[in-house]
């Protein structure tokens, strides 16, 4: 019978696949994305594929239909089961896979899930996954094969791995872990049995409903808990993963939440004492603070574009050995394999603490301190949001601003920056301002608004302020 499929387009996302399970996304979706994925990876002279799934309700139906779909394309697969989605990366990475498939709904709410991939051991996005879904309306795909499947249990070689880049010093530290009841509940438990020190995991068990808060970091109402009890233990760290522990959240000894850009410098000063003048890559939404704090240390800052898959090939291509992004996504190349991995990520915090003499909140103290809005997200038309930047764009070009186009506009002036970027997966703009003075950071509000007010869109809500940070 020939094969033919139509997704739901609005499935089809720049960094991977992902929808509502029972309205956009179904298992003839993930049958059609492994039939079409295969097909790919043996196009590209390979046949093994790795696959994964994390703790959603639907995950495993749909990575058994996904499975099913790359074996109709003559593929060997090999299940590594339940777990985070850095394990797959690691499964797939170690075992040389040709390709890679991960089923996890990371942290979006329950009843969604979707589907992150890797070719040849680099991401696969953007463009790759609209012609995916042209193969499969077009039914092209390789002849019907029988593959094989395979079961691999990787978790104790993979917290083995992690374990093996513990670099700390004597000090034992107090450490509260928040699983979020998310996909690295088991993998978790393995890895603080390992790791020096006192360690308490919170919502340890993977459960797909989510039932403590959602498994989002970057929201400072789902680290309530956490913060609570780094006090209550007197912690020296608060650590967060979300829901497939591919982005971590921290909070210093005060209880206070450190965000993306500021752990990135605690990493960034670390690693350049091994690989001075290296370039740190950090995406445009990041602090000041941290592209002079790399400058600072001896490092090539470079910022670059939003979005986890588009981070790491431009490490590829520059030989980064460390990046990062404000949602969380930390990526080591430093002794480990260029991808984004909350674990790892967190060993290495942790290690570099042990090695310090003071507490997590005097290095917070002790960076520039600056006054910044939260990340504004306001909705705009899917068809005029792109527009609207090269607008904004051309109107700062004509007055002469500095401005970086990397990823939207970031415009540069002596009160600080302001940021205008279109997002790659949803119908909204994004917009955020760093000054340090307040007075400064209404300048750089206005003249955002101004911006949008000529563009015809309404001033965005900037209510609520991050001092500190």
């Amino acid at each position: 019978m020939a094969f033919s499929h139509n997704f739901d387009p609005t499935t089809l996302r720049e960094y991977d696949i992902r929808g509502t399970v029972g309205r956009t996304l179904s298992e003839a979706d993930a049958f059609a994305i492994g039939r079409c994925f295969g097909t790919i990876v043996a196009r590209n002279g390979g046949h093994t594929i790795a696959v994964g799934y994390d703790g959603r309700l639907s995950s495993p139906a749909l990575e058994a239909a996904l499975t099913r779909g790359f074996m109709a394309s003559g593929m060997e697969v090999t299940r590594i089961g339940r777990g985070p989605t850095p394990m797959l990366y690691y499964a797939a990475t170690t075992l040389k896979a040709d390709g890679a498939a991960m089923v996890t709904g990371s942290h979006n709410p329950p009843d969604y899930n979707g589907f992150k991939m890797m070719l040849a051991g680099k991401p696969f996005f953007g463009k790759q996954i609209l012609d995916l879904g042209k193969m499969a309306a077009a039914g092209d795909v390789v002849p019907e094969a029988k593959g094989s499947e395979q079961s691999l249990d990787i978790a104790s070689d993979y917290v083995g791995r992690l374990l093996s880049d513990w670099d700390g010093g004597d000090r034992m530290l107090k450490v509260v872990w928040d699983n979020g009841n998310g996909a690295a509940g088991e993998v978790l438990t393995k890895l603080v049995a390992g790791l020096p020190g006192e360690h308490f995991v919170l919502n340890g068990e993977i459960d797909g409903r989510f039932p403590a808060h959602h498994p989002d970091p970057t929201v400072p109402k789902n680290l309530e808990q956490l913060i609570a009890e780094v006090a209550a233990r007197q912690a020296d760290i608060g650590i967060a993963l979300d829901g497939d522990a591919d982005r971590i959240g921290l909070i210093d000894d005060k209880g206070r939440i450190l965000f993306g850009d500021q752990l990135l410098v605690i990493l960034a000063r670390d690693v350049l004492g091994e690989h001075p003048g290296a370039t740190i890559i950090a995406d445009v939404k990041a602090s000041q603070v941290l592209f002079d704090e790399v400058a600072r240390a001896g490092g090539n800052p470079l910022m670059w574009r939003t979005g986890h898959s588009l981070i790491k090939a431009k490490m590829a291509e520059t030989g980064s050995p460390l990046a990062g992004e404000m949602s969380g996504h930390i990526f080591f190349a430093d002794r480990w394999y260029g991808f984004d991995d909350a674990l790892y990520a967190a060993v290495r915090t942790l290690g570099v603490l042990a090695r310090l003499d003071t507490k997590l909140s005097d290095v917070r103290d002790a960076l520039p301190q600056v006054i910044n809005t939260p990340e504004v997200r306001f909705d705009c038309d899917d068809r005029r949001k792109f527009a609207v930047i090269e607008e904004v764009a051309g109107r700062l070009r004509a007055a002469g601003a500095k401005v970086s186009e990397t990823d939207g506009v970031r415009v540069l002036t002596d009160d600080g920056w302001w940021l205008l970027r279109a997002s790659n997966t949803q119908a909204v703009l994004v917009a955020r301002a760093e000054a340090t003075t307040e007075a400064g950071l209404e300048r750089l509000k206005q003249a955002l608004v101004h911006q949008l007010e000529l563009s015809g869109l309404p001033p965005p809500d900037f209510s609520g302020s991050h001092v500190g940070h």
